[in-house]
């Protein structure tokens, strides 16, 4: 099985799907959630994307599903060339599938022995070897730091230079060697994890993809769209909290003359959505997961305020 959705139906009660209506799946991957949107949505349309050529054997054969092999950055640009103008919803179940990490070739796990390439789509650019081998000491010290939290990030990027000096990381028993006398033994598989989330996040480039699909969609989205997000660390939920809260990724609150918050989606949850003991127990990978929806507000809204505000003070 190529990925288990997780919070399945969460997200899609949270997008409200209404019959007849456009919507998204912006990571198509084993096409589960994208079921279940085209099961609610009646003769409506439902794009689906994904930049991993993998999710392409997964494609459904349904008519009212559009598929569009790319990375969802670039949402502006297809859906103009595509000549949609606007779209009722939308799903992002981002991170990495449980496909990617089963798959040993795509090195994204450390529990394979393969090439550590770890690129979502394997025909774009650089790859997690390209990162050990060519990065800067200080650059790689920022990535573990910024990306994975990692501690003792001196003693890890000595140990990678000390090795690449001697000979290119290429597997990930490479890696795993270059750092072995890093690796604290009481947090292996944490330390590990939070390490080559790291490098997944630098090559594919997932935090400023997270940031220009939230600002690309956003004005396809009609008023009163649902936006489900579904994340799995604290950088993306971050992001995507600060966006839905104030219309820009950096959480920077800009109000308007009247004292309104000036960002185009009204949050639909307060407190993040998480799954259930009974589909962790099921489903380990949902442990992580954090579910937000926000909802496009209503142009009328601000004025409304504004004029709420106009009456109040005279």
């Amino acid at each position: 099985m190529y990925h288990r959705p997780v919070l399945l139906e969460e997200s899609l009660d949270g997008m409200n799907i209404q019959p007849g209506g456009t919507y998204i799946d912006f990571t198509f991957g084993g096409g589960g959630h994208s079921e279940g949107i085209l099961e609610r949505l009646g003769k409506g349309k439902l794009i689906a994307f994904d930049q991993d050529p993998d999710a392409k054997k997964n494609i459904l054969e349904d008519k009212r599903l559009f598929f569009i092999r790319g990375n969802f950055r670039y949402v502006r640009n297809f859906l103009r060339f595509h000549g949609l103008k606007t779209i009722d919803g939308a799903l992002a179940d981002l991170g990495v599938s449980s496909h990617h990490f089963d798959v040993a070739e795509r090195g994204f796990s450390f529990r394979y022995e393969s090439s550590i390439d770890m690129r979502m789509n394997p025909e774009s650019g650089k790859t997690a070897a390209d990162v050990l081998n060519l990065y800067p000491e200080r650059e790689l010290a920022k990535i573990f730091r910024k990306y994975g939290e990692v501690k003792n990030t001196g003693k890890l990027v000595a140990a990678i230079n000390s090795y690449r000096r001697k000979q290119k990381i290429e597997t990930t028993t490479h890696f795993l060697e270059a750092i072995a006398e890093c690796i604290p033994e009481k947090i292996r598989q944490k330390y590990l994890a939070r390490v080559f989330q790291s490098l997944r996040i630098e090559v594919n480039g997932e935090l400023d993809s997270l940031s220009e699909l939230l600002e690309g969609v956003t004005g396809f989205m009609s008023e009163g769209a649902r936006f489900s997000v579904i994340t799995y660390h604290s950088l993306e939920d971050r992001i995507v909290k600060n966006f839905f809260r104030t219309g820009n990724v950096g959480g920077d609150v800009k109000k308007d003359f009247y004292g309104n918050v000036e960002s185009p989606f009204l949050p639909v949850n307060r407190n993040v959505i998480q799954a259930s003991e009974a589909e962790i127990e099921q489903n380990p990978r949902a442990r992580s997961a954090k579910l937000r929806i926000a909802e496009k507000r209503p142009e009328r809204d601000k004025e409304q305020g504004s004029e709420r505000n106009i009456s109040r003070n005279g």
